[in-house]
């Protein structure tokens, strides 16, 4: 009976929603770090949270208004802005990252401005 148990496993790793399997996998990762959960935290509070960079938008050199990154740990998504920024090493899409900072909030999204992050990943190994 293991087979039975095996396939059932893997047809439902194959039919389930890719996004949803992503989430799991990082809130467990983010779990097992000790970190807070974005969707537990509130405006005020100072944070250290784990996840993953899903998007990041950079500006022209003569802009420099900052580089904005969309977080998500698996529980909520968190805006990180660094002003005055037009690019940072190794801030990129899909790339894990610890961040610490004091959560913001405006129009009812979460923002963390000019936080300390360190890397991880396979660049760090």
């Amino acid at each position: 009976m293991p087979t039975t148990g095996y396939l059932k496993r893997l047809t439902r790793r194959l039919t389930e929603d890719l996004g949803e399997a992503d989430a799991v996998e990082i809130a467990e990762e983010s779990a097992a770090t000790g970190a807070q959960r974005a969707a537990e935290c509130c405006r005020g509070d100072e944070v250290t949270m784990h996840g993953e960079l899903r998007s990041v938008e950079t500006c022209s050199r003569t802009a420099k208004v900052g580089v904005k990154a969309e977080f998500f740990d698996g529980s909520d998504t968190v805006l990180l802005k660094w002003l005055g920024r037009n690019r940072i090493p190794g801030i990129e899409p899909g790339r894990k990252v610890t961040v610490r900072g004091r959560l913001a909030e405006h129009e009812g999204t979460k923002i963390i401005y000019n936080p300390y992050y360190e890397l991880q990943g396979p660049d760090d190994e």
